[in-house]
């Protein structure tokens, strides 16, 4: 490095081999030095150099301008216009990807020449302006930054002023700033390079007649009818295979600040590509502003519910909604819209009717991490949308699903219902696909957000189409590595199942039976009972009281009634003791809660409760003494034996209740009041138990959403505030079980209650965490489920042993049901991606012959300029060359693959005709 800063020996110009040379080029390959006169002639094609001279001791800048360097624009490189025309004030400024240069500019003023604006642009110069401009940048220079921010989501800033500091980064020199020019020029060039890639360069019509959504990337390996779908698709017996997966989901990262607005910066493709049209979309939102969402009754949808309550101050747009295919993680057509507040479903309606527009496939797979509550009135809710935005849900196969990852924080229900593990047709689709792309755009936001609304959706649209580009030409690679995934696992899959139900012919046979033809039901026909639903434990307080409530009427009809009091029975005598008992927890919470500082209002209020719970407890307690008289003695003994001043301190939330299950064996009591307890204890523990999950479940939704979603003090206090009433209801929910749990504990043996221990087990701190937390020590692959998930419902002794479907039965039967499905799903993703193969190559292949109609020379014929017929020619071939070399590189690196896939779909084919035999 340092003997380059030296003459390296050169006394003579390499081109005359005249003395004592002076000039060297940075940017040409190698070190030789050159006299002036020929270092001239040397860079007349190569105008943008940058030049060292020898000053005598050391290399100095000088710049081909100074020596005499002229740019003649309109003729052939070299030659000199009879008639120039200077560039205003002889100083016109080029970016090059070597610097920002000043150079010396002659327009050609001849009579037949073009614009100044065309005269650049054939010289591969894009004008900063349409009328004299004073700014170009290279093509070369655009197509560089072009590339760079895809990769590495350079902001357009920091890579002009590293043009900048290439031209001088001592700040000694002026450099002219065109960093607005720049800007400016690369947001057009974004917006030509769509046009030209989507072909709307070669219409007749001009670019005014461009489509919505026509310029966008299209998934080819996604259904399109007309390009890559035989004749008879809808008539075909396997309907599934031409569904098409769409996933749904919101990011809160790419927001945009209040500035600027749509009049001063507006779109240049507005609804061209992955945007909605912003006139109409803003328009409906603006008439739909006062519908109300209502609250999701999903425990996972508290993070959405907070959503709304997400700051927007100094933001135009809190974030993007998006509909993205669910199976290749690309953006689909009109499907991207800005947020204004939250997640509302008036937003994400639009988009989904929106892309819909762009298709007549009739059996669509939707997944959305709210798919459960969204859907419920979706086909109400379309109805507010314009005519062309409605679909008719009776001509159409519409299944919702909530993604994977997103389903262990929703309700038991939704974990069956919603699940793509147990829906047929779907393969082992997951729906997380938009959060896999989140990863790659979200670097832009700290650009984009201080955008224009304009600007900002060209830009995205740009990296958009991007994205689904690079995932286009991966598709070989993709596909293959998924089928080479599928093809041993629905192997494995298939024997595994083959095995257990080997196993389980014979005495569970029927029962096999039974559930499979439950299974195929339901799939037939989702409204039918869902047999993948384990049988929870469905007692509940609430039933155990109607249920005593009931016992209490049947002994009043039948005159059997042995209540010792008019007004309380000893069933409502047990219900308002565990009433009394939780308030006295709560009491007790709340005063362990209030600051030491208590305000006169603060201590005012919790005096009131303190005074209206004691008297409770007296009423209550001079009616337990009629249906138990030993305890006015018991009460005595234990006075005495705590003394008197802890009687006369003791609080509400203190005092003992003597419920039999704290009475024991140290006083009798009547078994029909430790039966009514017993009863209410075991629903209260199933209660908490209900209860702890549904929490957890919350917790795990809130902590991914304020992970993925929020940021700043204000956004994360707010969710703070959440978590902490979660996890009071928690500790709420695990106090009243461990009560219970002891109060069972001490009846069970009085009673002789058995096999209850299986179903409600004591409870560690431990044992409280959601489906996907690991304890210390374990890993993803050693991680044990906590028993709270695995409830099994009813006590055995409580369960039928001829129902076949009971106990034992029912988990064996299950897991075959859920062995049988996942096999199935296998069987399905091969069927899938072996058509997902055959419409890629028949998409490139339409895509050729769209490009080879474009290149037709008749079709061009009566264009003026050979040279841009030619031009339009040579594209439309070059692009119909390459779908189908991409084409023929897929399909050759698929060829052994999808022969093994129909060798193995072969011999599974022989083995189940060789089980039915």
């Amino acid at each position: 490095m340092i003997r380059l800063e030296g003459r390296v020996s050169m006394r003579l110009c390499l081109e005359c081999d005249g003395p004592n040379p002076e000039y060297k080029c940075q940017d040409c390959f190698g070190s030789e030095l050159h006299c002036s006169t020929c270092i001239l002639s040397v860079h007349a094609h190569h105008p943008l150099h940058r030049l060292q001279k020898w000053n005598g001791q050391y290399f100095e800048r000088i710049s081909l301008k100074a020596l005499g360097l002229r740019i003649q624009l309109g003729h052939i490189t070299g030659r000199q216009c009879v008639n120039p025309h200077r560039a205003f004030n002889d100083d016109f400024v080029i970016i090059d990807i070597f610097g920002i240069h000043e150079v010396s500019l002659d327009f050609c003023g001849c009579a037949i020449a073009e614009s100044r604006m065309q005269q650049l642009l054939r010289m591969s110069l894009f004008p900063s302006t349409t009328s004299d401009p004073k700014t170009a940048a290279t093509f070369r220079v655009l197509e560089q930054y072009h590339l760079l921010s895809f990769e590495s989501k350079i902001s357009a800033y920091e890579f002009y002023h590293g043009l900048r500091r290439m031209s001088d980064n001592t700040g000694l020199l002026l450099i002219k700033d065109r960093y607005e020019s720049f800007m400016r020029m690369i947001r057009e060039w974004r917006h030509l390079k769509m046009l030209k890639r989507s072909g709307q360069g070669h219409d007749p019509k001009g670019v005014e007649a461009t489509a919505q959504g026509e310029c966008a990337v299209l998934c080819p390996a996604c259904p399109h009818p007309g390009k890559n779908l035989p004749d008879n698709w809808k008539d075909a017996p396997r309907r599934w295979l031409y569904g098409l997966f769409l996933a749904i989901d919101a990011n809160f990262r790419l927001k945009r600040k209040a500035v600027s607005n749509d009049s001063v910066d507006p779109s240049l493709s507005s609804g061209w590509a992955y945007f909605v049209e912003d006139e109409a979309y803003k328009g409906f939102l603006d008439s739909n502003s006062d519908n109300t969402q209502e609250k999701s009754t999903c425990s996972s949808h508290n993070a959405v519910n907070m959503a709304d309550t997400k700051s927007n101050r100094g933001l135009a747009a809190t974030g993007l909604g998006t509909v993205d295919c669910a199976r290749h993680n690309m953006k689909r057509p009109n499907a991207v819209g800005d947020l204004q507040k939250g997640e509302r479903y008036v937003n994400m309606d639009y988009l989904f009717f929106s892309t819909l527009r762009h298709t007549v496939i009739d059996t669509l797979n939707v997944s959305y991490d709210i798919a459960c509550q969204w859907h419920k009135k979706l086909w109400h809710r379309m109805s507010t949308f314009p005519v062309s935005m409605h679909l008719l849900p009776t001509f159409k196969t519409i299944s919702f699903f909530v993604p994977k990852f997103h389903l262990p924080a929703h309700i038991e229900e939704c974990q069956t219902s919603f699940s793509f593990n147990f829906k047929s047709g779907v393969g082992r689709t997951d729906g997380e696909a938009p959060e896999r792309g989140w990863a790659n755009i979200n670097p832009v936001a700290s650009s984009t957000k201080e955008m224009g609304p304009g600007a900002r959706r060209d830009t995205l649209d740009d990296y958009f189409g991007d994205s689904n580009w690079k995932k286009v030409v991966k598709l070989g690679h993709t596909m293959l590595h998924k089928m080479k995934d599928a093809l041993p696992e629905r192997q494995d899959h298939h024997e595994a199942l083959d095995d257990l139900e080997e196993g389980l012919r014979g005495e569970y046979s029927a029962a096999l039976a039974q559930w499979r033809e439950q299974v195929e039901a339901w799939e037939r026909d989702p409204a039918k009972p869902n047999p993948f639903e384990r049988r929870a434990e469905t007692v509940t307080m609430a039933s155990v009281r109607l249920e005593l409530a009931r016992d209490d009427q049947n002994d009043i009809q039948t005159g059997t009634c042995l209540a010792l009091h008019e007004d309380c029975t000893p069933s409502v005598l047990i219900s308002t003791g565990l009433e009394l008992e939780e308030q006295q927890r709560r009491m007790k919470a709340d005063r362990a809660g209030l600051r030491v500082h208590a305000t006169d209002n603060q201590e005012g209020k919790m005096l009131q409760r303190n005074n209206t719970l004691q008297r409770r407890i007296d009423t209550w307690t001079k009616l337990q003494e009629l249906y138990m008289p030993s305890l006015a003695a018991l009460r005595v003994s234990e006075s005495s034996v705590s003394g008197g001043i802890a009687t006369a301190v003791a609080t509400p939330e203190t005092v003992k209740l003597w419920l039999p299950s704290q009475i024991g064996k140290t006083a009798p009591c009547d078994t029909r009041l430790q039966t009514i307890e017993w009863k209410l204890r075991y629903a209260q523990a199933h209660d908490a138990l209900r209860s702890l999950r549904s929490n957890l479940r919350a917790q795990t939704a809130i902590l991914k959403y304020k992970d993925r979603n929020l940021r700043g003090q204000g956004a994360n206090t707010r969710a703070r505030n959440t978590l902490k009433a979660v996890e009071a209801r928690l500790e709420a929910a695990a106090s009243t079980y461990e009560r219970a749990h002891k109060a069972l504990v001490v009846l069970a043996p009085l009673l002789n209650q058995i096999g209850w221990h299986s179903s409600l087990r004591p409870l560690n701190r431990a044992d409280i965490r959601s489906m996907t937390d690991l304890l210390w020590g374990e890993s993803e692959g050693t991680r044990k489920l906590s028993w709270i998930w695995n409830m099994r419902g009813a006590a055995p002794d409580e369960m039928d042993k001829d129902n076949a479907l009971e106990g034992e039965y029912f988990f064996f039967v299950l897991e075959a049901s859920s062995l049988r499905a996942r096999a199935m799903r296998w069987a399905e993703e091969v069927e899938l991606l072996k058509e997902e193969m055959r419409r890629i190559l028949q998409f490139f292949e339409w895509d050729a012959q769209c490009w080879d109609e474009r290149g037709l020379e008749d079709a061009l014929h009566d264009m003026d300029d050979d040279d841009e017929r030619e031009g339009l020619i040579a594209y439309a071939k070059r692009q119909a060359s390459l779908c189908r070399r991409l084409a023929e590189s897929f399909r050759t690196s698929w060829t052994d693959t999808l022969a093994l896939a129909d060798i193995f779909n072969h011999s599974l084919v022989t083995q189940q005709d060789m089980d039915i035999d």
